[in-house]
């Protein structure tokens, strides 16, 4: 169940990121909302990180929190903001991806 809410965590990071993306592309009211979807992801993204550490080795849950962040976003940003797909791009992506997987198997818990 912890490492449910840590990947439900996690998405909510990309969701945080992805606000602050189109909060940047806005103005006005528009943006406002944007900021509001940016603080309501950040809030539930750390909720659950919390809840998911108390049982979840706090190395581990961080590290695997901000990977998958960190791909999440980079996928969005490719798929949503029209960021270039390099092949060093791709290439670092999947090596984080394998990175987030090999801790979640040398994980104790």
């Amino acid at each position: 169940m912890n490492w449910i809410l840590l990947i439900i965590a996690g998405l909510f990071e990309v969701g945080f990121a992805s606000c602050l993306g189109k909060a940047k592309e806005t103005t006005g009211i528009v943006s406002t909302y944007w900021m509001i979807g940016f603080f309501v992801c950040l809030s539930i993204s750390m909720i659950l990180l919390y809840k998911a550490t108390q049982v979840l080795p706090i190395g581990t849950a961080y590290a695997v929190w901000t990977g998958i962040g960190a791909v999440g976003t980079v996928l969005v940003g490719i798929l949503i903001f029209k960021e270039p797909a390099t092949f060093w791009r791709i290439f670092f992506l999947s090596t984080l991806i394998a990175s987030i997987i090999g801790l979640k198997f040398v994980s104790s818990h």
